[in-house]
């Protein structure tokens, strides 16, 4: 692959600005009308958008040129999700002018990065399944691989969060009010799908029997795209992303009868469908939109799939399996599986068997979570009254299986009952993730453990029925933007010690460990975190009112809120270090902030109550004068892609504590330890890869392992044992609980906390955890007081995490499940 060398201190030649000058000027001047004197910033980031994205095009359409010339087999990847974030920055390096668009802007009096602040974050995803999506469309363009995602373009997103008295509160996420400069919409490749209806049996005109969809609600799709530019601009993918509309969006007649609003009603319950991701499902409506988005997007993508197809390969359907796989991203877009088996029976008049075979050689699953409950079922009422065709297929489908497994393990009903794809109960249920797994020729976990789990624990008789479809591909996270773009500090030092091939070859910061014992290196390594610590410090004080100090420990926990995630375990350890610091004034240790950054699903109660806990005791410390400022806590609101991106690089200590066996990988603690913090965590998930990594001197491991966690339970897991049991355990339990850190709220405000914690049984081991918890932290402040060992931590940290790069991660998908291969661009 062909590599430029870039870096954001090189001065560019004026013959290579003055191009880019002129169009950004061109574009200020005829898309904006705007000229020198009377544009924005927000009008300089549109034109320097518009020319790079000139160029990104030049580069797709030789892309996708060569792809259709060679007849290339492609991936098609399907996710419900993907966190873009904001897009100029990394396009600008990777289509090599970053450089000369900071001169060029420097020219008219402008710093790219106020430029680069009024984009907005693309608000299509929440967290690490999105974010993960990101970064693989980003390894697929560089290493040349065809590709191309599929998905929803949200018009809000999950939602913006705004806290108020501690509270989080949802506001719409408009992230799209002055358009999307990078999308083009493909109007002519719209989709019309179906919904609702009924299935009748008719005679078809060869006298076959056979089921028609009838009475159907017809919804369209049209396309727009995303250019995915791959580093040194060599290969330009796309991400295809669905916006809804009704089929009739203005009811004349009514119109004319002076029923306005009753006119635009087609129009609404069309657009309704891309509004928003993830719909709260707390109600039946909820979960009626939920399954409705992920047919919509599923039935779009197949159907252009097979235009696309058609186009390129004529009516030789036979090929299908040839020239195209489809990995499923989670769950949510396992009805493609029953959606492509109706359109080859229904529409391509296949026979089952020849249907089944294609089918079962395009699909590979991936599993992103341990947790049954967080696994994909719907309601066979619901599923039937959406989608009714698909039912009857899903249906065979599972007839079908089930005589496989009864003649594997004749008579044995308590596997077919395990193995089936209908729950059955009191109302009938169908497992999404089963139907995955069936439908796929490969299904993968995201880490070493997780997959082990998944043999062992969560699809263990799939494992021991199909023997070899269940395989491990680990996360991994793109160094150009994780790196590259968002640490220019460390980017710059490691580019200047060991060149810039890192920034494809990830493998190559092992040559940083040669400076480990360099004490000037080391001090070097400090330097650089306190510039970055001080750029965030500045960006608390602005945002959160409150003034923090570079010079103590970064403690970051910046993840989805979920219970298993345990942001509420390190809540317990704030308090026990506010109380130590109360009850002893000169308690030894190092002053500390600890950062937050969450979003709570809307109806998870219990998520959006351990919110409200950490800000109402965030509020009481910071305001207190007894401590002297030695502990600071801080909840960043709107946590999302840009967010992260400072918080990242500025960070001492990564908080992975999630209870072990829980997590599928996290990717957060690759992109944190990539940026030199250092890991306090449990053996879950990735955790375990990156100790193998980076060695246990260089991460501070604790908790229960996975087979401890099981055997716990299976014991009987008493919380009040280890409340009773440790008196620092009790007393801030106690204080958590009492109406110290909520005066003038409800007194039952933190009752689904403490509920969990204790009556409701501790689900996920918090008070469990305390103690080997508290104890590895109090280690790490005693190891930060070592500043060069610290420094030197933190470099083999960054050093030998060249692992978890998602081109590692893509050129595994492309060998061991893909079968794919690069497509060299003119």
């Amino acid at each position: 692959m062909r590599r430029k060398k870039i870096t954001e201190n090189t001065v560019p030649s004026l013959l290579h600005t003055e191009p880019v000058r002129s169009a950004m000027l061109r574009n200020l001047r005829y898309e904006l009308a705007r000229d020198l004197t009377t544009a924005s910033r927000h009008d300089w980031w549109f034109a320097l958008s518009k020319t790079t994205q000139e160029r990104i095009i030049e580069r797709m359409i030789a892309t996708q040129s060569a792809h259709a010339k060679q007849q290339a087999r492609r991936v098609y990847y399907l996710s419900l999700e993907f966190l873009m974030g904001r897009l100029l920055g990394n396009n600008l390096l990777n289509i090599g002018i970053y450089d000369e668009a900071v001169r060029a802007l420097e020219d008219v009096g402008h710093q790219l990065r106020e430029i680069r602040d009024e984009e907005y974050d693309m608000a299509l995803g929440n967290g690490g399944l999105g974010r993960l999506a990101a970064c693989f469309l980003d390894s697929l363009a560089t290493l040349d691989l065809p590709a191309i995602g599929y998905g929803i373009n949200y018009e809000f997103g999950l939602f913006r969060q705004e806290f108020k008295n501690g509270y989080q509160v949802e506001r719409p996420d408009e992230w799209m009010q002055f358009g999307d400069v990078w999308e083009i919409v493909r109007s002519e490749n719209r989709q019309e799908i179906q919904l609702f209806g009924r299935v009748e049996n008719v005679f078809d005109e060869k006298g076959n029997y056979r089921a028609r969809w009838v009475d159907t609600r017809a919804i369209i799709g049209v396309p727009h795209d995303t250019p995915i530019c791959g580093y040194d601009g060599s290969s330009v993918n796309f991400l295809r992303l669905w916006r809804s509309h009704a089929k009739e969006e203005l009811d004349f007649e009514a119109f004319n009868a002076g029923g306005y609003v009753e006119a635009l009603q087609n129009k609404n319950l069309g657009e309704v469908i891309s509004k928003v991701l993830y719909p709260n499902d707390s109600t039946e409506n909820g979960k009626e939109l939920r399954l409705v988005q992920q047919y919509f997007f599923v039935a779009c993508s197949l159907r252009d799939i097979l235009r696309r197809f058609h186009r390129e390969h004529g009516s030789r359907i036979e090929l299908l399996p040839e020239k195209i796989v489809i990995q499923l991203n989670d769950t949510h877009p396992a009805v493609a599986v029953a959606e492509l088996m109706r359109l080859l029976l229904d529409e391509y008049d296949l026979p089952w068997a020849r249907a089944w075979e294609m089918v079962t050689g395009i699909f590979a699953y991936t599993n992103h979570t341990l947790m049954p409950e967080a696994l994909e079922r719907w309601s066979v009422p619901l599923f039937g009254k959406v989608l009714p065709r698909h039912l009857q297929i899903i249906f065979e489908i599972n007839s079908r299986f089930l005589k496989e497994v009864e003649a594997k393990w004749p008579g044995d009903n308590d596997r077919k009952r395990e193995l089936s794809l209908i729950e059955e109960g009191p109302v009938q249920m169908l497992r999404m993730a089963h139907l995955a797994v069936v439908g796929s020729f490969s299904v993968n976990g995201v880490a070493e453990l997780h997959t082990r789990l998944l043999k062992e624990k969560l699809f263990k008789s799939f494992h021991e029925f199909y023997p070899g479809k269940i395989n491990n591909v680990t996360n991994g996270v793109t160094p150009r933007r994780w790196l590259l773009s968002i640490n220019e500090p460390l980017s710059n030092f490691i580019t200047g010690k060991i060149g810039d091939e890192w920034i494809t070859d990830l493998g190559k910061l092992r040559e940083l460990e040669k400076l480990a014992d360099a004490p000037e290196v080391l001090r070097q390594i400090l330097d650089i975190k306190l510039v970055n610590k001080a750029h965030l410090a500045k960006i608390i004080g602005r945002d959160c009112g409150v003034t923090v100090n570079p010079e103590a420990i970064f403690d970051v926990q910046i993840k989805r809120l979920h219970e298993y995630k345990r942001q509420h375990l390190n809540l317990l350890y704030i308090l026990t270090l506010y109380r130590r610091l109360l009850q002893n004034p000169d308690y030894p240790m190092n002053p500390r902030v600890f950062i937050f950054g969450a979003k709570a699903a809307p109806g998870y109660l219990v998520a959006k109550c351990i919110i409200k806990a950490i800000n109402s005791v965030a509020a009481v410390i910071n305001a207190d004068q007894r401590i002297n400022g030695k502990l600071k806590v801080v909840f960043m609101p709107n946590y999302r892609v840009s967010l992260a991106s400072q918080i990242i690089p500025a960070a001492d200590v990564s908080e992975q504590i999630s209870t072990a066996g829980k997590e599928a990988s996290g990717t957060g603690n690759m992109k944190l330890g990539l940026n030199g913090a250092i890991t306090i965590g449990t053996l879950d998930g990735a955790n375990v890869e990156i100790l193998e990594e980076v060695g246990a001197d260089n991460i501070f491991i604790f908790g229960l392992k996975v087979e401890e966690v099981e055997a716990l339970r299976a014991r009987g897991y008493q919380p009040y044992d280890y409340y009773h049991g440790n008196a620092e355990l009790r007393a801030v339990v106690d204080w958590l609980g009492s109406r110290h850190f909520i005066p003038h709220d409800a007194h039952d405000v933190l009752a689904p906390l403490m509920y969990s914690l204790l009556d409701g049984g501790d689900p996920f081991m918090v008070l469990a955890d305390y103690a080997a918890y508290c104890r590895a932290q109090d280690e790490l402040d005693q190891v930060y007081g070592d500043r060069l060992r610290w420094a030197r931590m933190s470099l083999l940290n960054t050093a030998r995490l060249g692992k978890f790069s998602s081109d590692r991660s893509i050129t595994d998908y492309a060998r061991q499940i893909w079968q794919l291969a690069a497509v060299a661009v003119p």
